[in-house]
């Protein structure tokens, strides 16, 4: 895989063995994505459910500082740490689970980007968690990829669908923190 965009366009990184699922998120989607965001100089980013780190790095190379990783599979997370050993300042990998990680965190960020495998059928329970919690600055930004059958809700607490973009068989929502 590679970046696409940023300090880092064109650097690619290693895809983890692993027995659990790994979805490397497609180039197209990623370069969408990360086009709607546009330059995150400033803006502190979490990636959940990092996989091989792609998604972190390609906040780092768009300017978000601090980027932080959570992968709770320990079979995946050499690799992460391998692959965002290219940045220039270090993004910190916690290998817990996503769940435990928003219980435990107390420093908000500006953008959240959650990925879980595509079976995972706690996406709602997270986003409530990510509105009620302290992960979350006011006025931050939710992003969740997800299979297009599923339908979660335009409102969940204080989060509101602010975008949705389809790339095949896969849907990234939008959600704008209003508290």
């Amino acid at each position: 895989m590679r970046i696409t965009g940023g300090v880092y366009c064109g650097r690619t990184v290693e895809l983890p063995e692993s027995r659990l699922e790994i979805r490397p998120a497609m180039d197209r989607m990623r370069e969408s994505v990360f086009g709607v965001l546009g330059d995150l100089s400033g803006l502190s980013f979490l990636d959940l459910f990092s996989g091989s780190g792609i998604i972190a790095l390609e906040a780092a190379s768009r300017g978000a500082w601090p980027v932080t990783c959570v992968e709770r599979d320990k079979a995946k997370f050499p690799v992460l740490l391998k692959n965002v050993s290219i940045c220039e300042r270090r993004i910190e990998c916690k290998a817990m689970p996503v769940e435990l990680f928003l219980r435990r965190n107390h420093s908000p960020f500006d953008v959240v980007f959650l990925d879980p495998p595509f079976p995972y059928a706690y996406r709602l329970d997270l986003l409530e968690s990510l509105a009620s919690g302290a992960s979350l600055k006011g006025n931050g930004l939710v992003l969740l990829h997800f299979p297009h059958e599923e339908r979660l809700p335009e409102t969940i607490g204080a989060l509101a669908l602010e975008d949705e973009r389809k790339y095949g068989r896969s849907t990234v929502r939008f959600y704008r923190n209003h508290r």
